[in-house]
């Protein structure tokens, strides 16, 4: 397999900052194309694997999962895109294909495991490891790229492809729409995606809060209602309200209080917290309700773009703040402290502008 050398930002250790550095990534195939990065957006889980938080990095890691650029070269094969167009990259760069999950368009749950854009085992080239979008370029087959619609603000678009999919997702299998009754609790990157998407679609969103310092925000971004979880009667006036309350926290936090606001049948489903929980799930009410308690990761191929066509319909966008490839640290430490409303976007063209 032949390879190039592209210029990139990544880490050596768990323990260092990202600096930039040189990768290889390989020449186009006759069924992949080549992006030219303009935009990545900052993931949690671009945080969790630089630092090896969850464990099983290797490195050299070059982050990035929510990719936005122009197509600059394609393979012989390739009839999806073309010269010029423009495209996005998600979460997904391959995956087997073939097994159930896969057939259903659900690679990201294949059966035999799905190719991660960064820090995933290459299928390509032996012995590497995926590198993200935190650099100049990124080739991947046509079938794992996504198209963007051109009436949508391109500094805006690349968290769509991680939060606003990881909340898309569970709306559409939970099948919310005009008139149903969604809440939301957190309110960060993923949480204002889950708003934005729930209201488009019509239905009646509330967030769950611990503190009233977010209910203007929220409202501003579209929530009917704010809820105050920290507040008992806020809580008892909203029992069985919801058909679906969305859970976005990224640490291990008690949700029996959560589980009593469901309608009968209702759902809850986490897709911010991986890991143990501490508190134990009361059943009494998930038998007497049949209610559930569920979870969710990003989408498939299809259902990425199936969202990015509904943001381009409606306009949606997430909330951003723009960073330079240099600043990329600082931004680490701001998103442990959630220090961003609500998501931070790099403009790939400081990495151009880095000295060598």
């Amino acid at each position: 397999m032949n390879t190039k050398e592209v210029k990139a930002f990544g880490t050596e250790a768990k323990d260092k900052d990202l600096e930039q550095m040189t990768i290889l990534r390989r020449e186009v195939t006759p069924t992949d194309i080549e992006i030219e990065i303009m935009y990545c957006g900052v993931c949690h889980s671009d945080l969790h694997t630089a630092r090896n938080d969850w464990g099983g990095t290797v490195y050299p890691a070059v982050p990035g999962h929510e990719i936005i650029g122009k197509v600059v070269a394609v393979g012989s094969e390739v009839t999806k895109f073309k010269v010029g167009d423009l495209a996005g990259v998600g979460c997904l760069v391959d995956s087997c294909r073939e097994c159930d999950s896969c057939r259903q368009d659900l690679e990201q749950y294949c059966l035999n495991g799905s190719t991660g854009t960064y820090n995933s085992k290459d299928p390509f080239i032996t012995g590497q490891r995926t590198y993200g979008g935190y650099a100049e370029t990124v080739v991947v087959d046509e079938a794992f790229g996504l198209h963007i619609p051109e009436n949508l603000d391109l500094k805006a678009v690349a968290p769509l492809l991680c939060a606003g999919v990881t909340t898309w997702s569970p709306l559409i299998h939970w099948n919310v729409k005009e008139g149903s009754k969604v809440a939301v609790v957190g309110l960060g990157g993923l949480g204002h995606m889950a708003i934005k998407l729930a209201k488009g679609l019509g239905a009646e969103v509330t967030l769950f809060s611990r503190t009233p310092d977010k209910i203007q925000d929220a409202l501003d971004l579209g929530a009917d209602a704010v809820i105050i979880s920290t507040y008992e009667h806020e809580m008892k006036e909203a029992a069985g309200q919801f058909d679906l309350i969305i859970d976005t926290v990224p640490y291990d936090h008690d949700i029996n209080p959560y589980i009593a606001t469901l309608n009968i049948s209702g759902t809850l489903v986490l897709v911010g917290y991986l890991g143990k929980m501490e508190d134990m799930l009361h059943t009494v009410p998930l038998i007497l309700g049949r209610k559930s308690v569920a979870g969710s990761v990003i989408g498939g191929i299809k259902e990425t773009q199936d969202m990015l066509d509904f943001c381009g319909e409606k306009n949606i966008l997430p909330e951003i703040e723009m960073i330079k490839m240099q600043e990329i640290n600082e931004a680490y430490e701001r998103m442990l402290k959630s220090d961003v409303r609500y998501r931070f976007v790099i403009d790939m063209q400081s990495l151009k502008r880095q000295v060598n």
